[in-house]
């Protein structure tokens, strides 16, 4: 999904952003402007299918809080504009990928070779811890 496409679901009415100071390279710049975004999505306000929703929530993890507010941070740039937009693109990746459906796995059962080779594996492991011990009997 595209970046545009991905923007529809979610209205400005949705996003609130927060400058706050950045940390990292900057020089005395990073000490008196504020470069960092904070990006808070209110989900509840999105426009997005149920489906796409909660895998949504998934994919944000930790990222949102009890109240349904994704937040976002991006500070790898040195202005504003460029760490709004980098903070929108991460929006927009996030949402493009809540709405792919992951596909189903399909239950299969393991090949004779497979469990064969297993099996070896586990012998040749015991022969070699076997090889470890010293003779029985002999103290």
């Amino acid at each position: 999904m595209k970046p545009e496409t991905a923007a529809t679901y979610v209205p400005d009415t949705a996003i609130e952003e927060v400058f706050t100071r950045a940390s990292g390279p900057g020089g005395q710049n990073v000490n008196k402007v504020s470069t960092a975004v904070q990006l808070r999505v209110d989900l509840a306000k999105t426009l997005l299918p149920p489906a796409a929703h909660d895998r949504l929530v998934k994919l944000a993890g930790g990222n949102i809080s009890k109240a349904g507010i994704l937040l976002i941070e991006a500070q790898r740039f040195r202005t504003q504009e460029q760490n709004r937009a980098d903070a929108r693109a991460k929006l927009y990746a996030l949402i493009s990928k809540a709405f792919v459906t992951p596909r189903r796995r399909i239950a299969t059962r393991p090949t004779l070779g497979s469990k064969t080779r297993r099996l070896d594996t586990k012998r040749h492991r015991q022969d070699i811890k076997q090889g470890r011990k010293g003779p029985r009997g002999e103290d």
